[in-house]
């Protein structure tokens, strides 16, 4: 039995021998060109993210409901929140840019190891302010709906048929669903977030270290 372990030792050494050994330059150069990829997906995603919403918009039942205009003057806080919003996304995306020019330039590991870092942050950030204006948005939004005349109207119209059930409790109960439905769909957007742009950090991370092992 020991006889035939040192022959499969042996056996195993002189395989190794021939197979293909990887300089320091080389696996440097494929973390590189994976980062770089990851990074251009990372750009390319964002531009999807903040393109796809505006092709909703652009359809006419969208723009002509009257919640999302006649809510109680909240028009021009709309105006400005949207005029802040995509002004911030915007600002990421170039950022996003910005980092894959940076670290599609090859360069020595321990610079690409500060790119990594530098765009793992930046999409942190990104993911964390999205998000934050998602619940913004849909607090303005609910407020907005509670003060439109029209939505106002049709909470008498139902109070008219339903004349047991007081007009404060039906306002109160339409909030509280769309509170619970804002709550669930921010959660929905964080799990797509955390589903997209948390595979590609992973990536990242993994490629940080395997630079991190070669430094040593």
């Amino acid at each position: 039995m020991i006889d035939e372990l040192d022959l499969l030792k042996k056996d195993w050494q002189k395989r190794e021998e021939h197979l293909p050994k990887l300089s320091f330059d080389q696996i440097h150069n494929m973390i590189w060109k994976r980062s770089s990829s990851i990074v251009r997906w990372i750009l390319i995603i964002s531009i999807l993210e903040i393109s796809l919403p505006n092709l909703i918009y652009l359809s006419p039942s969208f723009r002509k409901n009257p919640l999302l205009h006649d809510a109680g003057g909240f028009n021009t806080i709309y105006i400005v929140f949207n005029v802040f919003y995509y002004a911030v996304v915007l600002y990421f995306i170039f950022q996003f840019y910005r980092r894959y020019k940076e670290i599609s330039i090859l360069d020595s590991a321990k610079n690409l190891m500060r790119q990594i870092i530098k765009t793992r942050k930046t999409v942190k950030h990104y993911i964390i302010f999205c998000l934050t204006m998602s619940l913004v948005f849909f607090a303005l939004f609910i407020v907005g709906i509670y003060l439109s005349d029209e939505v106002l109207l049709a909470f008498d119209g139902v109070a008219e048929k339903s004349k047991e059930i007081p007009l404060e409790k039906i306002r109160t109960t339409t909030i509280w669903i769309l509170s619970i439905g804002a709550v669930v769909f921010t959660a929905f957007i964080a799990g797509i977030y955390f589903l997209l742009y948390g595979l590609l950090l992973r990536k990242l991370k993994r490629n940080y270290k395997e630079l991190k092992q070669l430094e040593v």
